[in-house]
């Protein structure tokens, strides 16, 4: 089974998502980032503006289209189907609502959760979907 960390409390998801992938991509990681396809956009769009001085590489692969074989390296991979993310990638994170698709195919889960009630809330429910199935949870709460 894989290890989920849940990170709550995070006053701005997209910002957080950011931070954490410049992280992943230092250590080499490949990472694929889910989430609705309008969170993703906005992703997508952030990822080119947040720091001045980098650059992450990344893909957003959209629903039914085929990225060229030249990108599937790429280490950041934006999609709603975390399952169609070409190649070994061993760390999801998960922007959306729901439980991602796909994630049994991942050993690390980000689960990446607002201070907003409804998010909160959301995100005890798939808490304790994730420990019924067996994956280690563990909490990390973000001061920001």
């Amino acid at each position: 089974m894989g290890k989920v960390e849940f990170h709550h409390g995070v006053g701005d998801k997209l910002s957080y998502a950011c931070r954490l992938l410049r992280k992943a991509y230092k250590a080499g990681a490949k990472v694929v980032v889910t989430g609705d396809a309008a969170t993703l956009r906005t992703l997508d769009k952030q990822l080119w503006v947040f720091d001045d001085q980098e650059f992450l590489p990344h893909v957003m692969a959209q629903p039914g289209q085929t990225v060229p074989p030249r990108q599937h390296d790429t280490p950041i991979w934006l999609s709603v189907d975390p399952d169609t993310a070409p190649g070994e990638r061993g760390i999801l994170i998960n922007l959306g609502q729901e439980m991602p698709p796909g994630m049994a195919r991942f050993e690390r889960l980000f689960d990446i959760v607002s201070s907003a009630p409804d998010d909160r809330q959301l995100g005890r429910q798939r808490w304790k979907a994730y420990a019924a199935m067996g994956w280690q949870v563990q909490p990390h709460e973000v001061k920001e």
